[in-house]
């Protein structure tokens, strides 16, 4: 069992059904085909740099994240967390928090809710 996070460099949409919309439009254009399509934007590379430095991807070691690397899972202006059903709310919480704190979109899939 996973717990799900995106992640985006954009404007904050208006509401959850906006950000849904948005989130769809993204993870169709950057994430849906195996392969990476775009580097991913400063802005998504800094964040996802600073959420690596609190919960490292050690793929050989213990981690909270169920996809290691979490590098590979950013594309162009979005990056998408599978986190692992080891990973607390305090996880999903700094993870939102930071995403704030970098001026980034946190958006719940599962919920199909915004995070602050």
């Amino acid at each position: 069992m996973t717990y799900d996070l995106a992640v985006w460099d954009g404007a904050r949409p208006l509401d959850d059904d906006q950000a849904g919309s948005v989130y769809d439009e993204l993870y169709a254009r950057y994430l849906e085909s195996d392969e990476v399509t775009a580097p991913p934007t400063p802005a998504i590379a800094a964040y996802v740099e600073a959420l690596l430095q609190r919960y490292p991807d050690d793929i050989d070691g213990d981690t909270v994240w169920a996809s290691p690397p979490v590098v590979d899972e950013a594309s162009g202006p979005i990056v998408y967390l599978v986190m692992s059903c080891r990973a607390t709310q305090e996880v999903l919480d700094h993870a939102a928090s930071l995403a704030h704190e970098h001026g980034l979109v946190c958006y719940d899939p599962q919920a199909a809710c915004l995070r602050a």
